[in-house]
């Protein structure tokens, strides 16, 4: 192998949403990190502050539950999970490495889900992406949020007030 060359990457695929027939907001990541894919779960990384922020939103401390109890207490609250990205290659976890990505079916899934009226964006590469995939002429509140992403420093305050939009739609 030259100096140059870099192994080849694998690629990367999302986990299926998490989603019933009440959702209401839909929350999109752009695609799990190394630490959430070795774990099989969203938002593994023990810094990554999604728990927190969504948590804020259905005022539940997610964080003190295990993951299956975060999942059903979401869905409770009318809140899904998903990813923009469907897959892609990416060295470590950082979004802007993402390279050759296919966007997950955003439109089909949101056609299917009755009561939804906004979808949330976790960053500005699932904002890119997601947006792009749904379209121009989708209708329902689309919200670019601040990512939870340790790499993104914006102060925690600063994020939570900005998720806080969301319970506008629960």
């Amino acid at each position: 192998m030259a100096p140059d060359d870099h192994p080849p990457q694998p690629l990367k695929r999302s986990f299926p949403p998490v989603v019933d027939e009440a959702v209401r907001v839909l929350v999109l990541g752009s695609l799990p990190g190394e630490r959430s894919l070795a774990a099989t779960r969203y938002y593994a990384h023990p810094q990554n502050q999604f728990w927190r922020l969504i948590g804020a939103v259905i005022e539940t401390d997610l964080a003190a539950l295990d993951y299956p109890r975060r999942l059903e207490t979401l869905l409770q609250a009318g809140v899904g999970l998903w990813d923009s990205v469907g897959s892609a290659i990416r060295q470590g976890s950082l979004d802007g490495n993402i390279r050759g990505h296919e966007a997950n079916p955003l439109a089909e899934l949101a056609a299917r889900l009755p009561e939804l009226r906004a979808i949330g964006f976790n960053g500005g590469t699932s904002a890119r992406i997601g947006m792009k995939a749904l379209g121009e002429q989708f209708r329902l509140a689309l919200v670019p949020l601040p990512s939870s992403s340790p790499a993104y420093t914006l102060p925690f305050e600063r994020k939570r007030e900005a998720w806080l939009r969301l319970r506008d739609y629960l």
